[in-house]
């Protein structure tokens, strides 16, 4: 009997070793799968966070660079940083950027970037990111059709001559692009002056002025509505009418004494190898009825640190403001 309850033990015991064995041993490859799943998950997270930060920045950076009109940053650290040292330029900036901040309560600056079309880009940003109206002659008139009315109605077959900028187009279908670029001019304008909320303009600026295509339609909109008021003013100066005396200056000259000669020797280059030049101030802010107050930092203490185009404008028309260091570049100062 003694015998056989030791064999049962025996055996019990076997058993449960076995069984032990067994459970450890899927116990232990149950904890190696899960340690390597664990590893596999904590690698491919490290890959992904990896990939996403790069294309995070990737995109971050790109869209940084095509942005024309950049984000507000504060003035004075601005100038800090572009104009450090002791020569007398950066001390004569320094105290202009300072007047401005002190004095005109301008608090951030927005930079624009650097090309021939600058100083159309920050009139038009201003225009639209304070959803102002089109100006009241633009109302009476379907301004797609100008381009066709300036050939048929006025003759005007020169404007075959026209350049689009940068792009030096020699095509037949001048009259095509010029429309289609006015017409896209007029449904931007009329789209934002009916936003009434800021931050939804802000943020529409921001999708549009990344856009570099749409910005070049635009601008070679705005050159021709530009072409389209001289070609007027000068009609109303052949019968005698009276005209603002800013065009009587434009027309004195020898480069511009006619439409032809402003849009062959002056408008055409604007865009590609020169951007505007100040009379050509005047008449964009006459086109587009706004008073363009530029605050010429270089100028500092002298009666030109602030001019306005034009300067005597006819009616209460909106103003907008733009500061530049040169005359030739341009930024929007935020108030």
């Amino acid at each position: 009997g003694n015998g056989q309850v030791h064999s049962w033990a025996l055996v019990t015991s076997h058993a449960l070793d076995t069984a032990w064995g067994i459970a450890k041993g899927s116990v232990m490859l149950a904890v190696s799968f899960l340690v390597a799943t664990l590893c596999y998950f904590r690698r491919l997270h490290f890959h992904l966070g990896h990939r996403l930060k790069w294309w995070s920045g990737y995109l971050q950076r790109k869209f940084k660079r095509n942005l024309s009109v950049e984000a507000e940053v504060d003035l004075l650290s601005y100038c800090a940083r572009e104009w450090k040292g002791d020569t007398p330029q950066a001390k004569l900036m320094r105290k202009a950027y300072e007047e401005l901040f002190w004095r005109h309560h301008i608090k951030c600056v927005r930079q624009v970037k650097r090309d021939n079309y600058d100083a159309l880009r920050s009139v038009l940003f201003q225009i639209f990111s304070q959803g102002l109206s089109f100006p009241s002659w633009m109302k009476e008139k379907d301004i797609v059709k100008l381009p066709e009315k300036l050939l048929f109605s006025q003759g005007c077959n020169w404007i075959q001559h026209y350049s689009f900028g940068p792009e030096n187009y020699t095509g037949s279908n001048v009259f095509g692009k010029l429309r289609k670029c006015v017409e896209l001019l007029k449904t931007q304008w009329t789209e934002f002056s009916g936003i009434r909320d800021y931050h939804k303009r802000g943020s529409m600026c921001n999708i549009l002025f990344s856009d570099a295509i749409l910005e070049y339609k635009l601008y070679e909109a705005l050159k021709f509505i530009m072409l389209y008021q001289v070609t007027e003013v000068y009609e109303q100066m052949k019968m005698k009418k009276v005209i603002p005396s800013l065009f009587r200056l434009l027309f004195s000259r020898e480069t511009s004494s006619d439409p032809l000669s402003f849009m062959m020797n002056h408008l055409n280059s604007v865009g590609d190898t020169c951007g505007l030049e100040q009379i050509d101030m005047f008449i964009l802010g006459y086109a587009l009825e706004v008073k363009i107050k530029v605050f010429r930092l270089f100028k500092f203490n002298s009666r030109d640190f602030e001019v306005c185009y034009p300067e005597e404008p006819l009616r209460e028309w909106p103003q907008i403001s733009l500061l530049t260091e040169n005359d030739r570049h341009y930024h929007v100062p935020v108030f």
